[in-house]
């Protein structure tokens, strides 16, 4: 491997003009793509195999002409003080919004009137008008959604409060300043890791275009493939980091070739071709956790990994080949300007002062032993709240008290009972008769407020039935009340509704956790296996992700479901936490977390295979690596940190939790455990049986087939250079 990429980089230097003008046309076609392409609406959410999906699409046969995946709002009344919504003034103002609603849009399916639809409260104080319309909420025109705002503002004076609660508001995730602000703090990391303009440029400008051609094509597809609106940003939010750490990773190898004095063509080939062998491995890492959530069999899940996948395989084409034919562009302006005048620090094999990363690792193989301790006790004891976790999906009670939304959803809790936001819808699959029988059986369960009649299809062979539960629709007592009601019916009767279908996709999530775990570590260990030659070094690995990445659920646990430090996150509204989060976490974090292992131990074993022993290893590879690892770790996090100041509560979540994982992996596992454990382990730590030695492949990720480089004749480097084996 190290081979070919050693040609590719060198083809890409010299073939720069060519190189680069493929991937602005790729770009521009991408570009053209997603300004032409139909707008996406929003993607369907389904869960196969579970019994809430069985009874929608068993409704989807049934009632024809339905309106279940159409948008829905709530318009909540509360009446002034001492008054109540049965009053003249108050009654003639819901009249008038009845009408208005009617009117104001053509995609108005049905408005409820509350006085003959039973949706007052006991008391009076509060009402609520119903809308259904024939789209979803990413589906409505913006004069839709405009008119539903206004038609409530209007009504409002006089003290009575009106509120709209429902999904009909729900529009795409607002971009904030955050990315920027994560792209800005990337630049400055980078200028202060290579101390050159030119050289900290090309990883943002790389990764930038790389991260544009991915989400464009996702946005070109998004109606075609049925993608949700937050692939594309959780795309970008992957795409950007591991676009800026491979880049980077390929041109600090560049400049560590050329401070050995080699011709600038040659570095470029030893640059892809050793740290190149390493971003293809750690890529392949990645792309295996992000395509590995298909096993879930949650297509939203699957769109959402391929994506993604997809996104970082741009990333790492383009630091195989872009970054070295920019690198022919930059001349020596890619190193700085002392460097450049031969005015730089002395490298410490010249006598020059042992850098950070040589004497951090000297202090760890000191004292492994105490590092080893600190390390794991420390992640531990940050992993501690992962123990309370509670999963669940977020609904509009989740949202701050700044929004209509929840607001609305509050009224609703006080005027008719906090179950009343989440109601089941019950299906039957049978005539009026088994309906009725159903309705009753019911009926006598514990934890109910009420069973509305059964509500049958024109042709009578099947019925709903509402059922309002007691409690709050992401409470236990509630999910103990959808397994009662299944304990308590027979086959035909499917327990549905979105409280339902949260509570199946939480189970789902929860039964898929161990399985994907066990084929992404699975296949990862085997591909490391083959990386590092070792049987111990990728069980290390594995083990150090593990506690990174239950110690990052702690700590968002800690943070949204507990509140600790929420304001400074911007966390209005502790909850569960999202049911896709652990298992998105676990595949993300892993594909991550082998980056840094991948780069970090791969040049510990390419000194330890030219003779080194292993604590020197472990010192050359820190000296080498650490600089370099840390700035990517920071970047990433960097990145990662500016997702949190989105108003999509997932993204927020999952932009937190990514950032803590990339701090406890990068800078605790791989910067402390992992040296500790290499220098506790010795010899044993490269230790492969013969019989495992001889099967697997040998793909040279070191880079040994690499020859010195004859020097060559010509300004334009002419003649090929031989490759031997050294």
């Amino acid at each position: 491997m190290a081979t070919f990429l050693y040609k590719l980089g060198r083809s890409a230097f010299r073939r720069r003009r060519l190189v680069a003008l493929l991937w602005v046309a790729l770009l521009a076609l991408a570009g053209v793509g997603a300004a032409t392409a139909p707008a996406a609406t929003s993607s369907s959410f389904s869960i196969p195999g579970t019994e809430a999906q069985k009874a929608f699409d068993l409704l989807d046969q049934r009632y024809p002409g339905g309106t279940a995946d159409g948008a829905t709002a709530r318009v909540v009344f509360k009446a002034p003080e001492g008054q109540k919504m049965t009053d003249g003034t108050n009654k003639a103002k819901v009249e008038d919004v009845v009408a208005e609603l009617k009117s104001g849009s053509d995609q108005v399916v049905s408005v409820t009137d509350p006085y003959t639809a039973k949706a007052v409260s006991k008391d009076g104080s509060t009402a609520y008008v119903s809308v259904s319309y024939k789209v979803s909420g990413m589906e409505l025109t913006d004069a839709t959604r405009e008119a539903l705002e206004q038609t409530g503002h209007d009504a409002q004076g006089e003290g009575l409060t009106v509120e709209i609660g429902g999904d009909a508001l729900q529009t795409m995730p607002e971009t904030g300043a955050g990315e920027i602000v994560g792209v800005v703090i990337a630049g400055i990391v980078l200028v202060i890791t290579f101390g050159s303009l030119v050289a900290a440029g090309l990883p943002l400008l790389t990764a930038i275009i790389g991260v544009g051609i991915g989400v464009s094509t996702i946005t070109a597809l998004a109606n075609v493939l049925d993608l949700g609106s937050t692939t594309s940003t959780l795309a970008m939010m992957i795409g950007l980091a591991v676009g800026i750490d491979y880049a980077l990773f390929i041109v600090s190898r560049y400049r560590a070739e050329l401070a050995e004095g080699r011709e600038r063509e040659e570095a470029a080939g030893r640059a892809v071709g050793t740290a190149g062998s390493a971003v293809v491995f750690a890529g392949l890492t990645v792309v295996i956790a992000l395509v590995g959530l298909a096993v879930v069999n949650i297509p939203m899940l699957t769109k959402m990994g391929f994506a993604a996948a997809g996104t970082v395989v741009i990333a790492v084409l383009i630091a195989l080949t872009l970054i070295p034919a920019l690198l022919g562009f930059a001349g020596p302006r890619v190193m700085g300007r002392k460097e450049r005048k031969g005015r730089g620090k002395k490298s410490e094999a010249a006598g020059g002062k042992p850098n950070m990363g040589t004497r951090w690792a000297r202090f760890v193989i000191r004292r492994p032993v105490m590092v080893l301790l600190v390390g794991v006790l420390g992640l531990g004891a940050i992993a501690l709240p992962a123990a309370s976790l509670e999963m669940g999906l977020p609904d509009d009670g989740a949202k701050p008290v700044s929004a209509t939304e929840r607001r609305a959803y509050d009224l609703l809790s006080d005027g008719f009972g906090p179950g009343f936001n989440g109601p089941l819808m019950v299906v039957v699959d049978g005539d009026k008769a088994v309906a009725d029988s159903t309705a009753e059986t019911i009926k006598g369960l514990d934890g109910i407020v009420a069973v509305m009649p059964p509500t049958p299809n024109k042709a009578g062979d099947t019925a709903m039935i509402t059922v309002i539960p007691k409690d709050r629709p992401s409470s236990v007592a509630t999910e103990e009340l959808v397994h009662d009601i299944r304990a308590a019916t027979d086959d035909n009767v499917l327990v549905s509704g979105a409280t339902a279908m949260n509570i199946d996709f939480s189970q789902k999530m929860n039964d898929a956790l161990v399985p994907y775990l066990a084929l992404v570590v699975g296949l990862a260990f085997l591909l490391l296996m083959v990386v590092f030659r070792s049987v111990l070094v990728p069980l290390k690995a594995a083990l150090g992700f593990l506690l990174s990445v239950v110690a990052a659920l702690g700590a968002v646990v800690a943070v949204f479901q507990w509140g600790w430090l929420g304001s400074l996150f911007g966390v209005e509204q502790t909850g569960p936490i999202m049911s896709m989060m652990p298992i998105f976490m676990v595949g993300v974090v892993f594909g991550l977390a082998m980056d840094y292992e991948v780069f970090l131990v791969t040049r510990m074993r390419e000194a330890y295979v030219h003779g080194e022993r292993p604590g020197e290893a472990i010192v050359t590879g820190f000296r080498h690596s650490a600089r370099v690892v840390t700035a990517a770790a920071v970047i990433m996090m960097a990145v990662f940190s500016g997702f949190i100041g989105m108003s999509d509560q997932m993204i927020k979540m999952i932009g937190f939790g990514l950032a803590v994982a990339v701090l406890f992996d990068a800078f605790v596992v791989r910067m402390a455990i992992v040296p500790a454990v290499l220098a506790l382990l010795g010899h044993k730590a490269w230790w492969l049986p013969k019989w495992l030695d001889r099967a697997l492949p040998n793909v040279d990720v070191e880079g040994e087939s690499l020859a010195v480089a004859k020097d060559a004749d010509g300004p334009q480097g002419g003649q090929e250079r031989e490759l031997v084996k050294v």
